[in-house]
């Protein structure tokens, strides 16, 4: 049986400081934005998505929310829409992380959270490394946690010297 979607980032979650801001690429229908945004209640919490109709799908979702707090946008991971050292926490669910660009909107000592399946074929351990590799070269080391959510999620901390 496959864990629930947001279960690898819940549990993420318990490794990373309250954040100011957070961001949350490949947004889909703003499932993971506004587990977020009810986590971190003082957070402002905004979603990527490259699909037009999911951003819709998921802004119809946030309903009154006078103060701001959530909101979506266009845009791809290879090309973020926000400024340099915006965001304290930025995740991605089921996607090819740009490491270089995630580096560049998550502040000094921001957080990465990656979460996917569990993959147990030839190759994945591979691909972990390869990814741990490029992240590493854009400031971001893994910070050692327990996994309680069967080792299908990943968190980073960007070095203070970004």
């Amino acid at each position: 049986m496959r864990a629930p979607p947001l279960t690898p980032l819940a549990a993420a979650v318990l490794h990373v400081p309250v954040p100011e801001r957070a961001l949350v690429i490949g947004s889909g229908d703003g499932e993971a934005v506004l587990f977020l945004a009810r986590e971190f209640p003082a957070a402002r919490v905004r979603g990527l998505d490259p699909s037009e109709a999911r951003v819709r799908e998921a802004s119809a979702r946030v309903g009154l929310d006078p103060e701001g707090r959530v909101a979506f946008k266009l845009g791809k991971p290879g090309a973020l829409p926000y400024p340099d050292d915006h965001f304290d926490l930025v995740a991605q669910l089921d996607g090819c992380v740009s490491a270089a660009e995630t580096a560049r909107v998550l502040r000094p000592g921001g957080h990465l959270i990656l979460t996917g399946p569990r993959h147990s074929h030839p190759g994945a351990g591979m691909r972990r490394a390869f990814r741990l590799r490029r992240l590493a070269r854009a400031g971001i080391e893994p910070v050692p946690v327990d996994s309680p959510a069967g080792g299908n999620f990943f968190v980073g901390c960007l070095s203070l010297d970004g």
